[in-house]
């Protein structure tokens, strides 16, 4: 009998698995790190655990403390969550030694199908068809180089014990793969604590479709319908829906099948997901197959009726599955977007801080948010930047889009940059709406989705200057409040009331002149028969305009000048983060686009390359070291150009 469940997760997934398990009656008990101790996992919990440190490998992938953990906490059971161990035969092994009822698959199962190498392995015994690439035990560069000469250009390297986008890297020509390989085998270390990698030529134009199955251990399995995983960005998905938009009953069937049948094939028990590639003549090639339970299940639940999580406890402690196949249902349509902190306009960069302004849509039919922040909490640069998802169900695919682009739009985000924006663009372009999907969507419409910033026009900071006194706190010069003294409105004897205000807005620091027609209403301006959200956090304003929410601060102009003069020619860090390599000496000259850096952040490398060329004439940063934003990594001055000689004719 469980009373007690160890949730070795945090963020949105802990939230969500303690949700259930309330309504199931047990006791939670959440883990964190020392980044963590004040996170919502952690506030919502019965109780907690710290395994301290702040990078994942000495805080959430700590087998040894986890265990630890739920001993002393009186557990029965750990709940993996997803990512971090979750796919870690290791630990399920530790788990079941330790007397812990570990709820996900047996560790033979994770050997088998957590390693995409072996699954795919296991796939091509059982007749199940492959995309062409190497997945064996040889690691080195030349036994890549010959696979990836076979396969053809572009290839795909993929982290052989993980996913979500990490260790991953499409290589397009030969002497693009040494450095990718080491880069993404880096990245497969830090994130699941093995660097191994295999190869699949790089498919172009397929969909992403994967089949939810789940197996019990007295031999059921079903499949629970598929979902669409196409829209990615990094090899990591963003938006998800199920069904798919476009599959026939009969190859719905054929894909729940083969996906049932890789689960017995190797007595499997618990949630999966087996992922396919398809085309537009309807083949499929088998992917992987994730051993837990995915980001995207709510989209399979809102289809269903059924709580995958409340499914999962009960496979675990020894019950069947609660429906056969022919019992589970297919009911309306149901689209989830995944909310990043991170910058679109900057390749999708993560972005860490502090959250400032966070409020969530209104509850109602047909709406769902999962998430793992509250307004306040602080986006650490060690872990994966998704704040929440957010899910809306409809009886048809049209009405959950426009139930999720209603909700999107309440969504409000300020303090740091996310994908909020971005997101709304999907959502509202006219072939999403089309369900023309494919996994290079983001790519083929950037144009669209990712457009240039455009400066703000006039009409914006003046109403931006309205906004800032309207929602600004009296400051009041007497005690009487009806004294003119009191009022912030710029009056002047004898000449009209007039008030300048210097506002900074992104990039950008304008002089306005407020309008003298706009009325605040509660949370809103209304301006010209048009409202626009308005939250004011101490000295930072946010303001609804053209689609998104804009941070405002007012300036002081003469402090401006005086700090105007900022030192040229160094390098920055783009986001906190720690140091996994410095590429360059002090003295040594490069090239424009030469790799200077590589900045691991969010689990995901970033590399930092000379933006001319230039010698380097200082380091300010070492192999391991964790740097905060805005912190001088590079001192870089530019070379002077090349003299030209005259040729006389």
């Amino acid at each position: 009998m469980i009373d007690t469940l160890l949730i070795a997760n945090r963020g949105e997934i802990a939230c969500r698995i303690m949700r259930t398990a309330r309504e199931l009656g047990l006791r939670t008990v959440a883990v964190h790190s020392d980044t963590d101790r004040n996170a919502r996992h952690v506030r919502e919990a019965d109780a907690a655990v710290n395994l301290g440190g702040a990078k994942p490998a000495d805080s959430y992938l700590r087998i040894e403390a986890l265990i630890a953990a739920a001993q002393h906490s009186g557990a029965q059971a750990v709940h993996p969550g997803y990512g971090f161990l979750s796919e870690n035969a290791d630990f399920a092994r530790a788990c079941e030694q330790a007397g812990l009822l570990f709820v996900g698959p047996p560790a033979s199962a994770i050997d088998a199908m957590g390693s995409k190498s072996a699954a795919k392995a296991l796939m091509q015994h059982a007749g199940v068809p492959l995309v062409p690439g190497y997945h064996g035990d040889d690691q080195q560069l030349d036994t890549f180089a010959r696979a990836a000469e076979a396969a053809g250009y572009p290839v795909l390297l993929k982290a052989s014990a993980g996913g979500g986008g990490k260790g991953m890297k499409v290589v397009e020509a030969p002497a693009e793969l040494a450095d990718a390989l080491a880069s993404a085998q880096r990245e497969a270390k830090a994130s699941f604590g093995d660097a191994r990698m295999l190869l699949e030529k790089y498919v172009l134009q397929p969909r992403h479709v994967e089949i939810q199955v789940f197996a019990d251990s007295q031999g059921n399995a079903v499949y629970l319908h598929e979902r669409d995983c196409s829209i990615q960005r990094r090899h990591q998905k963003v938006v998800e829906e199920a069904p798919a938009p476009g599959l026939s009953a009969e190859l719905r069937q054929r894909m729940g099948e083969a996906a049932v049948k890789a689960a017995q094939a190797i007595g499997y028990v618990g949630a999966g997901t087996v992922e396919f590639l398809l085309d537009a003549r309807g083949d499929f090639f088998f992917m992987e197959m994730n051993t837990r339970l995915q980001v995207e299940h709510p989209v399979t639940e809102a289809i269903t009726g059924q709580d995958l999580v409340a499914w999962q406890l009960r496979v675990a402690a020894g019950q069947p599955l609660p429906l056969t196949q022919a019992q589970i249902p297919l009911h309306g349509h149901a689209i989830e977007v995944r909310l990043y902190a991170e910058d679109p306009e900057q390749d999708f960069l993560p972005a860490s801080g502090t959250l400032t302004l966070y409020r969530e849509p209104a509850a109602g039919p047909g709406r769902r948010v999962d998430s793992g922040v509250s307004e306040g909490d602080s986006v650490s640069p060690f872990y994966d930047p998704m704040l929440a998802k957010l899910i809306a169900w409809g009886e048809d695919r049209e009405t959950a889009r426009l139930r999720l682009l209603a909700m999107l739009d309440e969504q409000m985000i300020g303090g740091l940059r996310s994908n909020l924006p971005f997101l709304k663009r999907v959502l509202a372009h006219p072939a999403f709406a089309a369900a023309e999907l494919d996994t290079g969507f983001i790519a083929r419409h950037a144009d669209t989705l990712l457009p240039p910033p455009a400066e703000l026009p006039a009409a914006f900071w003046a109403l931006a200057a309205r906004a800032w006194l309207l929602s600004e706190a009296s400051t009041a010069r007497s005690d009487d409040p009806h004294s003119p003294w009191a009022a912030n409105n710029g009056l002047r004897l004898g000449l009209s009331s007039a008030q300048t205000l210097h506002l900074r807005c992104e990039q950008e620091t304008r002089r306005a002149l407020p309008v003298d027609d706009a009325l605040l209403q509660g949370d809103q301006l209304l301006w010209q028969g048009q409202r626009y959200p308005l939250q004011r956090r101490g000295e930072r304003l946010f303001l609804g305009w053209g689609g998104q929410l804009r941070e405002l601060t007012r300036v002081d102009p003469i402090s401006a000048a005086q700090q105007a003069q900022a030192p040229q020619g160094g390098l920055t860090a783009p986001m906190n983060g720690s140091i996994v390599r410095v590429a360059v000496r002090v003295g040594e000259q490069v090239e424009a686009g030469t790799l200077l850096v590589v900045l691991e952040a969010m689990k995901m490398e970033h590399s930092i390359r000379a933006p001319y060329a230039g010698e380097v004439i200082a380091l300010g940063c070492a192999e391991g070291d964790l740097v905060e934003e805005g912190r001088l990594l590079i001192e870089l001055q530019a070379l002077p150009e090349p003299k030209r000689e005259e040729i006389l004719e």
